[in-house]
């Protein structure tokens, strides 16, 4: 799914009072740090996530929660990210 301006617009409006749901640590990502990612976008479809160190440290990490869960990169900004999976259950 790619989303749209106006799709990314609405979801960064709603995601503004969110607060994170995970935190990546300074041990990084791993699978368990993923599978956590993958429950949180299957429960709440739009979260957030914290990631440690600077925007060079940031990219890979954000490649590699893209890749593993399919969602799709809402906003970035400092060392939060927004990230957004359609629940499978709401599909038509």
């Amino acid at each position: 799914m790619v989303l749209d301006d106006r799709d990314r617009r609405a979801l960064k409006a709603r995601a503004h009072a969110l607060k994170p749901v995970v935190l990546i640590g300074q041990k990084g990502l791993h699978a368990s740090v993923i599978d956590e990612i993958r429950a949180a976008l299957e429960h709440h479809e739009l979260i957030k996530i914290k990631i440690p160190g600077g925007r060079e440290a940031m990219t890979p990490i954000i490649e590699e929660i893209l890749a593993a869960t399919d969602a799709e990169l809402v906003q970035r900004i400092g060392g939060v990210v927004v990230l957004y999976l359609k629940n499978r259950l709401n599909q038509t």
